[in-house]
Order: structure tokens, then C-alpha cells, then sequence
């Protein structure tokens, strides 16, 4: 009787087990579905893999990476085991990791091992699907659409400013070091970190930016390290920044406008390159490379206290300073030269040479952003196929209002140019005639011949005026 009871509860069990297993292998199908199907984002797809798992498996935590780890597994805690299972890739290089902790005192079973195996091999699906979807993201639509803004040119330039700065950016990029850009804001700092990234050995993986100035400080751990499905009423779960750029690299721009708790939040996660997320019971490890960004001098802000100066030595060292374009003003015709051209699809423009010269003399306070949005500017202005000096925001034409213009309408010589120009130094020189040659490059008899022109108002052209020095007088430059 006993024996005959004993057979009939296990065979019950073992009936439950089966529709567990089975209620638990749907949703993990149900919900890949549905993240699949939807629009949610790559991220948004592995996180509710993630989460469907985790309810089916009697698991602590799960985690699917895109790679496999460069970090040996951490030493798991006082009673808790750890367990991996590979994920196949297109190739080598693109293999991942489906990683579970659990309970040592709550063993996993059969059934729970082959759901294991079999999330693995689903784990390459929500891969494919997210890099798919990141393909996507980054432009590959098709020719006949308008190219995809990028905010930014590419490293464009031959000054000696921009040769070391991508002689700099190569030896960088062997390494898998941490890496502080300086510079003002509009240099490009963003592209030099994925330029970085495209030569470094992370460059199959992912890259991923933190405008840190628009973090929210009270959502800052959740946006940066995830949280845990139902930490909070309607609350979904989701990964962080950190665990988005695992495999890949990790991009803080505007690093100093985060403040003093956010900072010792951030320098934590960097120290030990794990997270936690909010609501978790455990940190887990990501592989990623840290390259920040800033528009100050982090070591002024450690001296004034407004940085913390263990964050600074943690980030600094290896760093790169990326010049303004007034620091490399040849480039600057260069890079109009290339925004142009990549605004031909809307009109087929060229600069003339009075607006190349305004161009080369404006100072640029907003950098290579400025320039860019100048030259759409003056592609949506335009009147003709040249842009001219009058198609120019007056801020950019500067001095050419007051002085070129003026003068190109009044019709005037060169002669008269350069004797209002000689009055100009020799009154700077404080009427010392052979200090202002000297200013000058030209010779004492060429000084006085130049300021013996009379200067015509009004537009009054002398009609006996060539443009040239009298006969007779000395031209030659003195030394």
C-alpha cells in the first residue's frame, strides 16, 4: 500500500516538474517573440531574455554576453556556485556567454541543465538580432536616403596639430588602456573616442556614449549600472550603460559635469569594472574600456574641489588633447571643402576666395560644430552657385564689413590700400619712418612713396594711378 502511494506522489512530481518545464520554456519563447516582433532595442531584446530566464530557472542572476570574458570569473560568494554555457557566433571573434549564479543549498536539476543549453542557443539568436539592429542604427540604409548626420566631420586635416594627433590616437588604440580627451567643446572629442575604438581590438564590439551632463542624478545608477525587473511598482527591468558597452567601449563625455555622489558612484564601477544593478543582489563583471571626455581642466576642478581627484588619477594618464581650430586654422577651408561636399545632395556649392579669407580669419569659438553649421548655412542662403563673402553670417565676416567691403565698393587701388595701410603702421610707430619700414619689409624711399599717394574719397579713382610705384622708385624689400 505504502509502496504503491509513494509511486503515485512521484509520479505526480514528476507530471508537475514536466508542466513547469514546459510553462517555463514557452515564456521564455513567448517573450523572445514579442521582444523580437516589437520595437524595442537591441538592449531591450537581451534584457527581456534575460528576465523570462531567470523566472523559469531557479537562479540568482543571468547574464547573456556579447563576448566571451576577458576577466577569470570572480570567486563566487559564501554559498553560491556559478555556471556558463558558450554561445556560438558567425565567428570566433563574436562567440558570447550565457552566465547563471544560484543557491548552492538549491541544486539544479536535468531539465534545469538542458534549459540552460538550449537559452544558449537561443542567446546566438538575441546576438544576431542585436547586431542586426545596431547595423541598422549606424547608417546602413539604403543609397537612395540622405546620408546619416554624425554631428561631426572625420578627422580631417594635414596641419602638424592633426598628424600627431592621429599618430597619438594609433599607439593609443593598441591599448586597452583608459583614456582622458581634452579639449573645447566642438573639437570632435566623440569622434577622436571612436576612432579610438575603430582601431583598437574591441572594434567588433560595442560602442557606447554617456552624455553625462543630461544624466538625471536621481535616475543615475539605474541608467548607468540597469535595474531589476519590479525593483518598483511598473518598473521594467533593463541593463545599464556598463553592461551595453560589455565587450566594447564605454564613452563618458562631459565627465566633469557630473557631480560629487555621482562621481564616487562612477569610480567605484571603474575600479572594479562590475556593476550592480539597482534592486540586485550581486555585482557581475563587464569587460569594457573606459575613454573619457571633457571641455575643462579636470586638474584646475581637483584644485578648486570640484573633482574628485581620485576619479581624475583614475581616468588621467593616458590622455589626448584635442586642438580647437583656431590652433589649426589651414584646416579650416580643408573641412568646408568636406561639409560641402557632403552637402552636395542638396546643392553643389563652392566658397569663393573672399569668403575663403573671412573663413580662415574668424577665430571659430564653437569649433568644428560652428563651422558645419555655418556651411549649412550658407547652402540654404545662397543665391548662386558660389558662396560669397555676402552669404556669410556677419559674425564670420568680422573686419570685412568695416574694412574690405566698404573699400571694394568705393572701387579703390591697390595703391590706396597700401598707403592707408603704411599711415596706419607709421602711426604705430610713433612717426619713427624707419621703424615702420622695417614693420613694413620695405624699404625707406618705398615708405615715402607710399605715403606721398594721396588717398581718394568717395570713390574717386585717380585716373593716372596704375597701382604702381613711380618710376624710378625703389621696390626691393629690405631684409
Amino acid at each position: 500500500m505504502h509502496v504503491a502511494e509513494g509511486q503515485r506522489a512521484e509520479e505526480a512530481s514528476v507530471l508537475r516538474r514536466q508542466r513547469d518545464r514546459r510553462r517555463g520554456l514557452g515564456d521564455v519563447l513567448a517573450t523572445l517573440a514579442r521582444a523580437v516582433s516589437g520595437r524595442a532595442e537591441a538592449g531591450q531584446v537581451r534584457g527581456a531574455f534575460e528576465e523570462s530566464l531567470k523566472r523559469a530557472l531557479p537562479v540568482r542572476s543571468i547574464v547573456l554576453r556579447d563576448r566571451a570574458s576577458r576577466w577569470p570569473s570572480d570567486k563566487p560568494d559564501e554559498g553560491v556556485e556559478a555556471l556558463a554555457f558558450e554561445v556560438v557566433g558567425p565567428t570566433t571573434a563574436q562567440r558570447g556567454m550565457l552566465e547563471a549564479t544560484f543557491d548552492r543549498s538549491r541544486r539544479l536539476g536535468d531539465w534545469d541543465f538542458q534549459l540552460m543549453g538550449h537559452a544558449a542557443q537561443l542567446g546566438a539568436l538575441v546576438l544576431e538580432v542585436e547586431r542586426a539592429r545596431a547595423s541598422a542604427g549606424r547608417g546602413s540604409a539604403p543609397l537612395a536616403q540622405k546620408p546619416r548626420r554624425d554631428g561631426a566631420a572625420p578627422l580631417i586635416g594635414s596641419t602638424p596639430a592633426m598628424t600627431s594627433l592621429r599618430d597619438r590616437i594609433e599607439k593609443v588604440a593598441a591599448t586597452d588602456f583608459t583614456v582622458l580627451l581634452e579639449g573645447e567643446s566642438g573639437v570632435g572629442k566623440e569622434l577622436v573616442a571612436r576612432q579610438i575604438h575603430e582601431l583598437s581590438a574591441r572594434r567588433q564590439g560595442p560602442f557606447v556614449a554617456i552624455n553625462c551632463a543630461a544624466l538625471v542624478e536621481t535616475l543615475l545608477e539605474a541608467e548607468l549600472f540597469g535595474i531589476e525587473e519590479r525593483t518598483a511598482t511598473g518598473v521594467r527591468g533593463r541593463r545599464g550603460k556598463f553592461e551595453h558597452a560589455d565587450g566594447g567601449t564605454l564613452f563618458l563625455d562631459e565627465v566633469s559635469d557630473l557631480s560629487l555622489s555621482a562621481q564616487a558612484k562612477l569610480l567605484r564601477a571603474i575600479q572594479d569594472l562590475a556593476v550592480e544593478r539597482v534592486g540586485g543582489t550581486g555585482s557581475q563583471r563587464v569587460d569594457i574600456r573606459i575613454v573619457a571626455a571633457t571641455n575643462r581642466s579636470l586638474a584646475e576642478m581637483v584644485e578648486r574641489k570640484l573633482f574628485r581627484a581620485d576619479l581624475f588619477y583614475r581616468l588621467g594618464g593616458v590622455d589626448l588633447r584635442v586642438p580647437s581650430l583656431r590652433e589649426r586654422r589651414p584646416d579650416v577651408i580643408e573641412l568646408a571643402t568636406y561639409f560641402l561636399e557632403r552637402l552636395r545632395h542638396v546643392r553643389a556649392l563652392s566658397l569663393s576666395e573672399a569668403a575663403r579669407d573671412a573663413l580662415l580669419l574668424y577665430d571659430w569659438p564653437g569649433n568644428v560644430r560652428e563651422l558645419e553649421r555655418m556651411i549649412e548655412r550658407a547652402v540654404a542662403l545662397a543665391d548662386g552657385v558660389v558662396i560669397e563673402l555676402d552669404d556669410l553670417p556677419p559674425i564670420v565676416r568680422g573686419d570685412f564689413d568695416t574694412v574690405l567691403l566698404p573699400s571694394i565698393r568705393r572701387g579703390e587701388t591697390m595703391r590706396a590700400w597700401g598707403s592707408r595701410y603704411a599711415r596706419i603702421v607709421l602711426d604705430r610707430a610713433g612717426g619713427n619712418k624707419r621703424e615702420a619700414s622695417r614693420v613694413l619689409g620695405i624699404s625707406y624711399h618705398t615708405l615715402n612713396s607710399y605715403l606721398r599717394y594721396p588717398l581718394v574719397v568717395q570713390g574717386e579713382v585717380d585716373p593716372e594711378d596704375d597701382g604702381l610705384l613711380d618710376a624710378g622708385e625703389e621696390v626691393t624689400d629690405q631684409a
